[in-house]
């Protein structure tokens, strides 16, 4: 509680009152002196700072005169500063201020009361101990305030930047938007996408950031009705923080994992090809979780997808027809043959080692081994993609030129 206005006389509080020149050029020196941040500002805002400290003593003197004990006139110091003075002044600096304006007045303080009233000194003492305490817990409400605004203003930032990302929108968009947020901007990036869980959004964006903190990256989280969107960068391991979100943060169902891309502004790459991973994996009952996209590339495909037709033409039939070696049409014959080496080698007159050989070329070549059955199955679609981009009518050996049409997309 403040003290009583009678235990300061009268006389005391009007020699107090005619001091705050004195004290504010004081405090003022003392900032200039000790405080480097102080010294640092522009103009503008040590002006402004000044005002703070001269405000602190006049309300001061209000506050030992004041009769009604509801009316707290610290909170009153801070409203003379503008509210962008917050942005250069941290707390940690308002609270020096406050350290050093009541160490000045304090040091002054017995000489204007008078050394011949002790009595009246100590009063003074504990008066200016008992509003130090009120003016901090008005710092510390003020700056709470500004971190709840600016942490709800966060909030809807983040979920504008995620839906960007998801959309597809300009990289200029994405990249303004995300600056915004302190983000790193040149940082490998990955969306991952599956169900929300039954927690509230509330509960899994901090440990998401929290998960991602600890892999050495970050993430911006977005909950869309059941789905759940992580958008992560710079992350140590992806593939093992993506496991670890799935296992703990994600609903029942698939987790896709888009590809790594080399920044924020980028990152619609990833959101489109783990967006159609989400659809597409229910073609794969048996697919790990998180699964990546690009492990969906045939699912994908089948589904509809002409990113993943064209990934999977380039990355497999393109570079096996222009392998030469007869890789392609020993890979024909053998997926014809159901997987067998033997019924192969009979097709092509050739002895069974021969086709051993030309199968770990075609892994070697476009990193699918056709012995592997999820692998053949990527390069049995691969296959008739690449036929179906063929120019002209169909012929009997593969060609690997993709269509015109197909080329120019």
């Amino acid at each position: 509680m403040r003290p009583h206005p009678e235990e300061l006389s009268e006389d005391t509080v009007r020699q107090l009152e005619a001091a705050a020149g004195t004290f504010a050029s004081a405090i003022a020196a003392r900032m200039d002196e000790g405080l480097p941040w102080y010294a640092a500002l522009p103009p503008d805002e040590r002006s402004w700072v000044g005002m703070v400290a001269q405000a602190g003593f006049t309300d001061f003197v209000r506050w030992l005169t004041e009769p009604d004990p509801a009316v707290l006139a610290a909170t009153a110091v801070f409203s003379t500063a503008p509210r962008e003075l917050m942005r250069s002044v941290t707390l940690q600096q308002t609270v020096e201020l406050v350290r050093t304006a009541i160490t000045v007045v304090e040091e002054g303080l017995d000489a204007v009361v008078g050394e011949e009233r002790p009595g009246e000194q100590v009063r003074a003492r504990e008066a200016l101990l008992r509003y130090s305490r009120e003016v901090a817990f008005a710092a510390a409400a003020v700056y709470a305030r500004a971190a709840e605004t600016r942490g709800a203003w966060d909030a809807r930032l983040e979920a504008l930047v995620v839906d960007a990302v998801l959309r597809g929108d300009g990289e200029d968009t994405i990249a303004s938007r995300a600056a915004a947020l302190g983000w790193t901007m040149d940082a490998p990036t990955a969306v991952v996408i599956g169900a929300a869980g039954e927690q509230t959004p509330g509960g899994v964006v901090p440990r998401v950031r929290k998960a991602a903190r600890a892999a050495g990256g970050e993430a911006l989280v977005g909950v869309q009705g059941d789905r759940l969107v992580v958008v992560l960068s710079g992350v140590a391991d992806l593939r093992e923080t993506a496991a670890q979100l799935a296992a703990a943060e994600f609903g029942p169902g698939p987790v896709v994992v888009g590809p790594t891309v080399p920044s924020l502004p980028v990152a619609a790459r990833s959101a489109r090809a783990a967006l159609a991973g989400v659809v597409a994996a229910r073609a794969w009952p048996r697919a790990p979780r998180p699964v990546e996209a690009d492990d969906l590339l045939p699912e994908r495909a089948l589904s509809g997808d002409a990113t993943a037709r064209r990934a999977l033409v380039d990355r497999a039939y393109v570079p096996l027809a222009r392998a030469g070696g007869a890789l392609l049409e020993t890979l024909a014959a053998y997926l014809d043959s159901g997987g067998s080496l033997e019924a192969c080698a009979r097709s092509l007159f050739v002895h069974a080692n021969t086709v051993r050989y030309r199968l770990r070329r075609v892994g070697e070549v476009c990193g699918w081994t056709p012995t592997e059955p999820r692998e053949r199955f990527v390069l049995q679609v691969a296959l008739a993609l690449g036929r179906l981009a063929q120019a002209g009518p169909p012929s009997g050996r593969e060609t690997g030129e993709p269509a015109a049409a197909d080329r120019d997309r």
